[in-house]
């Protein structure tokens, strides 16, 4: 990400397979770690802090969606459907039957990726625009089921509330400590996310994007491969489903709607398919244009427009632009804004050489 052409040798296999060989990138990332835990904490008012949690956990479920999407290749409508399985089954274990927040949240993530990998089950066979509606049934079906199966409480709603969870008898209950909670599960997805593509698994994922009949021919098994995706996938999309449920409390599927998912898929396009420091840059703009565009409408229009109003331009407002953003940067930089920051650093690599 910030290497700087040095010369660093590598002596053992272990420092040439090290995720940052070089010392300005391990610098750079406990830099980034000391901000982020110890300055923005102290710094930030509750507001900010609130706007930090939506963030991260937006960022956890674009690099899930990442993973599939940027990475494997295989379209998917549906990772919002996905995120509302790990919300109410973690909310129905933990509120209803009383198990441990913690069990919870990794049931609620197995429990997506098991539904996952059966959604992904067609893509052997189909690919695209038709993978594309295959995963938008799967989002409508589970929409429906939510609504409607008599084993899921709630009522037309299908909401759930649930108490705040405790961490050795500190219960999570202001946003100070949501935040430690949303970054330490997204930092260890960040991890996973990167180490996985310096494995046969993480290689194999991106043959099967590049050309999955040369895949094929070389011996992977494009099937397993992309089961596996969509499991992978959807248990960071149960666990994104699960962060937000006990951060606001209760699952109701309005979270978990058909816009969220198009919401996600413009936070990978937008900030870069393939890339993991590009869905974090995906998430961070998506999920800040809403609150900017509310920002200026007030400001603009706070005058003679009524609460209500303002919440319905806004509302219509993004979505238009959601669309828009999407056709522009698939026109004008496909590669997003993971693109526009290695060019950033790329001139700064060899700056004040720049003809290097």
């Amino acid at each position: 990400m910030l290497n700087r052409e040095t010369a660093t040798f590598k002596r053992t296999y272990a420092e040439d397979m090290a995720l940052y060989p070089a010392p300005l990138p391990r610098y750079t990332i406990l830099v980034l770690l000391f901000l982020f835990f110890v300055v923005v904490p102290l710094v930030s008012s509750e507001y900010t802090l609130g706007v930090a949690n939506l963030l991260g956990i937006a960022s956890f479920g674009a690099l899930g969606l990442n993973l599939l999407v940027g990475y494997t290749g295989q379209i998917s409508i549906g990772h919002a459907a996905f995120m509302s399985v790990g919300a109410y089954t973690s909310a129905m274990l933990v509120s209803i039957m009383g198990l441990h927040w913690g069990l919870g949240m990794i049931a609620g993530g197995a429990a997506a990726a098991f539904l996952g990998m059966l959604v992904g089950i067609p893509s052997l066979r189909i690919k695209g625009l038709y993978l594309a509606i295959s995963t938008l049934a799967a989002q409508l079906i589970i929409e429906w089921g939510i609504n409607h199966l008599p084993f899921i409480p709630g009522g037309a709603g299908g909401s759930i509330y649930m108490d705040k969870p405790s961490i050795f008898g500190f219960q999570l209950k202001t946003n100070l400590s949501f935040y430690y909670f949303i970054y330490v599960v997204l930092v260890i997805g960040i991890v996973f996310a990167l180490n996985l593509f310096r494995t046969h698994l993480g290689r194999s994922m991106i043959a099967v994007r590049d050309r999955d009949i040369a895949a094929e021919i070389i011996g992977i098994n494009i099937f397993k491969v992309k089961l596996t995706a969509f499991g992978i996938a959807s248990f960071y999309a149960g666990i994104t489903g699960v962060l937000y449920t006990y951060y606001f409390g209760v699952a109701n599927y309005e979270a978990f709607t058909l816009v969220v998912s198009i919401q996600f898929l413009a936070m990978i396009i937008i900030g870069g398919l393939g890339s993991v420091l590009g869905s974090v840059f995906g998430a961070v703009f998506i999920s800040l244009l809403p609150i900017v565009l509310d920002i200026f409408l007030r400001r603009v229009g706070g005058e003679f427009m009524e609460e209500s109003q303002i919440a319905a331009i806004t509302t219509q407002i993004q979505l238009m632009l959601y669309g828009g953003l999407i056709m522009l940067f698939l026109v004008v930089e496909p590669d997003g804004l993971r693109k526009l920051w290695r060019n950033i650093t790329d001139y700064f690599k060899v700056w004040p050489f720049p003809y290097l």
